[in-house]
């Protein structure tokens, strides 16, 4: 007897919907792109029970015949695609012919359309995979169809749809992305009878952005338009540092108007970013891309958010190019890196490093710079006079261990390099033939080997009670400090920061939060996916310390914070918690937002790099970090210590 057999339809439809239909999102998402490449103007969404009862679409496309909309339920039956080479160049939203066959299977749907040039249109019923009913039906032209009970043929999976509230989330995520991405076209969306949010059609992006975020995230938003023509177009809005997020939630990326999540999109944005935002924060980013249908292949993923580039990295470098170019627009400077090479070769451009993974060789510098200053060519012959002027070295002591040793420097020192991609000569002068002064030009640095392999982060278990003493700091940002195994560094602002975020937040778990009054309340007006989230966590945060009071539509009043958290950062704070409350992602929501609260509280209060320290600070700042429930890793998971044991150190040296 054959082990190998044929699946039947309705089987094989089924494990298709489980690749296709993840959760009542991802019906709204196949549906709404089915209404966008039906050439429609308005949009309506009704979902109840967080789309369990009910997910109703309708809109004003083009509808279809009668035999186009039974046609329609079977497998990959689709109006976009006829050839091979068309698969190579979608430039619809959907092309599969899986979404509907996939949707029918596990629901019970009906569909209501009627073209423009037929007197009447055609309902078909179909439940399971099975059709029931095609009949003449009553409407204007475009297309209704009505999803009910969804899983109800398939336990197992509708048992792990997440709660109401969460898929209400999801929902909303979907309808806001294809809203930000037409906004000539009317969207609304009804929940349980409930209008949450009606968007009119808007002139432009800005127009919508402002619909659906307010005002107060427009006021922040930077617009960012560049790329390269046969690579990509980049067109769309970024924000201002000071509006930041700690996850990508409020990062909507678009290719040839589809909705993706895209690492290499997230990239290049973070690239751009460099030097302006910190580690573990995120800009806001509405992002546009137009791209070559034949650079891209989005025939990679059954739900189709995922796309595959022909060339990931030079997608990657034009979108962090344009963010930079915004950025330096609006008088933000930004960190540029560029190679500067000895030789008669062109200059050639290289990826941005971190200043502490930099090797240096003789025969290649990087210069790094921000685009309001400029890069200092310091004449070389000026530090030799300066040497020449200082004791001599009978008495044994370098010129450079003076305190007061300066160089002095005038502003005809100064080369502009800001802008300019060109080749930089080295600094010549005698000094550049001796061993120990070799290369003080900037466009030369010692041949020293580098150590950036070497120093790693360190367990909890190897600085459990051990003796560690502070030395000094390294550029007024890290401790310097010794123990048994060798040398340490530790990040002081980060060490602060776990230090008061224990403190915090044994404060909140051993007595009630107390909450201030603010003078004036502060209103916010939600996007349609936080007003969805704050339902999600609404005991939660009042069970925080915040005092909230729901006005009309999406608007919120809050009245009273926790005591300890700065007012200033109230706005900021208040988004990330609702960007972030999806169950899945936050475990249990009081917890996570007490500890987001405590961390952002910790994180203003402690002492910032650049900020010296005396030894009794650095003694004190160590001792406590010991003690806290994780002395190697801050509330945010970045590493606190770093460590250079002796053997590395002896390694290095070529003494072992």
């Amino acid at each position: 007897m054959n082990k190998i057999k044929i699946l039947p339809d309705n089987l094989a439809n089924q494990i298709a919907a489980g690749e296709v239909v993840e959760r009542p999102a991802s019906v709204i998402k196949e549906l709404v792109e089915n209404s966008i490449d039906a050439g429609a103007k308005n949009i309506k969404i009704e979902i109840e029970l967080g789309g369990r009862r009910l997910m109703r679409i309708t809109d004003d496309g083009e509808g279809m015949e009668r035999d186009d909309a039974i046609l329609a339920f079977e497998r990959h039956a689709t109006s976009k695609l006829k050839t091979l080479e068309d698969l190579a160049k979608i430039a619809t939203l959907g092309f599969r012919g899986e979404a509907l066959a996939s949707i029918a299977s596990v629901a019970k749907v009906e569909l209501v359309t009627k073209t423009e040039d037929n007197n009447a249109g055609t309902k078909v019923l179909i439940e399971g995979g099975k059709l029931i009913d095609v009949s003449d039906a009553g409407r204007a032209t475009g297309t209704t169809i009505t999803v009910r009970d969804l899983f109800f043929n398939t336990p197992a999976r509708r048992k792990f749809m997440r709660s109401e509230a969460t898929e209400n989330f999801h929902i909303t995520s979907i309808a806001t992305h294809y809203a930000l991405a037409n906004p000539p076209i009317f969207f609304s969306l009804t929940n349980n009878g409930r209008e949450s949010f009606r968007l009119t059609p808007a002139k432009d992006l800005r127009e919508r952005a402002y619909q659906i975020f307010g005002g107060n995230l427009l006021e922040s938003l930077i617009p960012v338009s560049g790329g390269r023509e046969y690579v990509a177009k980049i067109g769309g809005y970024i924000s201002a540092p000071r509006e930041r997020r700690t996850t990508r939630d409020a990062q909507f990326f678009f290719i040839n108007g589809r909705f993706v999540r895209d690492k290499v999109i997230a990239g290049g944005l973070l690239e751009g970013y460099r030097s302006v935002l910190p580690h573990g924060v995120y800009p806001v980013a509405f992002l546009f891309l137009d791209i070559p249908l034949e650079e891209i292949d989005v025939n990679v993923h059954p739900a189709k958010t995922e796309i595959r580039f022909r060339r990931s990295q030079a997608v990657k470098d034009v979108i962090a190019e344009a963010v930079r170019e915004a950025l330096q627009r609006s008088g933000i400077g930004v960190e540029r890196t560029f190679s500067v090479p000895e030789s008669d070769e062109p200059a050639r451009e290289i990826e941005p490093t971190n200043e502490a993974n930099i090797e240096h060789s003789p025969s290649q510098t990087v210069i790094e710079f921000q685009s309001e200053a400029q890069t200092s060519a310091i004449d070389a012959t000026k530090i030799e006079t300066a040497i020449a002027n200082q004791p001599s070295a009978e008495n044994d002591r370098s010129p450079f261990a003076s305190d007061e040793f300066e160089i002095p420097v005038s502003s005809n020192d100064f080369e502009d390099l800001a802008v300019r991609k060109e080749r930089v000569e080295p600094v010549k002068s005698p000094l550049s033939d001796r061993n120990d002064f070799a290369g003080i030009g900037y466009a030369v640095l010692p041949p020293v080997d580098s150590a950036e392999n070497i120093p790693r982060s360190v367990e909890v278990d190897e600085v459990s009670g051990s003796k560690i003493k502070p030395i000094g700091q390294l550029h007024e940002s890290f401790i310097i400090a010794v123990d048994d195994e060798g040398l340490l560094l530790i990040d002081q602002h980060v060490a602060h920061e776990r230090i008061l975020f224990d403190k915090f937040r044994k404060r909140e778990d051993e007595r009630r939060v107390e909450a201030q009054n603010l003078l004036l309340p502060e209103t916010f007006d939600l996007t349609p996916a936080q007003s969805a989230a704050f339902d999600l966590v609404e005991r939660e945060l009042e069970s925080c310390g915040f005092g909230l009071m729901r006005l009309s539509g999406r608007t919120i009043a809050i009245k009273s914070v926790p005591t300890d958290l700065p007012p200033s950062e109230l706005r900021n704070l208040f988004a990330e918690i609702l960007d972030t409350a999806e169950s899945e992602k936050r475990g249990n929501a009081r917890e996570t937002i007490r500890d987001n609260i405590a961390a952002t509280m910790a994180c203003k209060a402690a002492v910032k790099i650049n900020m010296k320290l005396t030894p009794e600070k650095m003694h004190w700042l160590i001792d406590r970090l010991l003690v806290t429930s994780s002395p190697t890793t801050c509330p945010h998971g970045r590493p606190v210590i770093l460590r250079l044991t002796m053997k590395d150190i002896e390694r290095g040296f070529h003494r072992t």
